[in-house]
């Protein structure tokens, strides 16, 4: 197919905060052939590449940043592997949208993915922040990660290759930086209707308690050991605090909001607001989710 090209794309359409600037150049890439291609692009460029995935766990400064956005699209949609007894594997691309995932698993019927209800993102971004929800860790699923690195190719790690932790993952082998490709996970046979139940129960509890159809990229901080960030942002009163068009959610602390025009600068004002508030009064340190680009 070869690779896409596009000039100055813009972060606030490409980030489910929509804030940020534009990045210099986004490399689109559709299939394992433009890999090569890829390869060679990232060895002549001197810009920073970034995976953007769907945006939806990035907070992107505002101006002209000297970045190369890699986007992948990676079809075919998820399909079935294998079969263990009750247990199909199912691989998919990283580029493929969670959401859409969560659709398609319900209505063949395979079960595992409930608790990631409500999670936008893709699931190349899925599995690189270990994203999880309800007792559920995206790499308790995981069998196996395809993952490709420049002058590497593109190389399968089985689940004990793979170092997954609290909002982390990793190659357990050296492989310098990589790009998440294909993931494989093992989900099991389920009446459709249950898990579609369960998926709604999920939904509807998590949009009581979280702004799910509002302007976010999801936690802004991890949840200290012992502690849950949103009640700490709660107790020092973040929740609701507000610049300009950027508040805490008034719903859960720990989501940033933008009620439409709001700026990344006043964001990241209002996340160290909340940092150095729960530091004074707690002695806890904070620790981002959301990544900063």
């Amino acid at each position: 197919m070869g690779l896409e090209f596009i000039s100055n794309p813009s972060l606030s359409k490409r980030t489910s905060l929509r804030l940020g600037g534009t990045a210099e150049v986004e490399v689109v890439v559709r299939d394992k052939q433009d890999l090569d291609a890829l390869s060679n692009f990232l060895l002549k460029e001197t810009l920073r590449p970034f995976v953007i995935g769907e945006g939806s766990n990035l907070l992107a400064q505002d101006g002209q940043l000297d970045v190369a956005l890699i986007r992948t699209e990676t079809p075919p949609g998820p399909e079935r592997v294998e079969k263990n007894d009750d247990t199909l594997i199912v691989r998919c691309g990283a580029g493929q949208r969670l959401p859409g995932l969560l659709g398609w698993a319900q209505m063949a019927g395979l079960s595992g993915l409930e608790g990631l209800t409500g999670i936008p993102g893709s699931v190349g971004g899925c599995v690189a922040m270990n994203a999880g929800s309800y007792g559920t860790e995206i790499g308790d699923l995981v069998t196996r990660v395809r993952l490709w690195a420049p002058g590497q190719g593109l190389i399968w790690l089985d689940r004990d290759q793979c170092e997954f932790s609290y909002r982390h993952f990793s190659p357990a082998i050296a492989m310098g930086k990589c790009l998440i490709w294909e993931v494989e996970m093992a989900l099991s046979e389920a009446d459709p209707k249950k898990v579609r139940k369960t998926m709604q129960e999920n939904y509807e509890k998590k949009k009581s308690t979280q702004p799910v159809t509002a302007r976010t990229a999801g936690c802004v901080f991890k949840n200290p050991e012992g502690h849950s960030a949103g009640r700490l942002l709660d107790k020092v009163g973040m929740k609701g605090a507000r610049l300009g068009d950027m508040l805490f959610s008034d719903i859960h602390a720990n989501f940033l909001v933008n009620k439409g025009k709001g700026t990344s600068s006043a964001a990241l004002e209002l996340i160290e607001m909340g940092r150095i508030a729960v530091k004074e009064q707690f002695d806890v340190n904070l620790e981002l989710e959301v990544i900063i680009l």
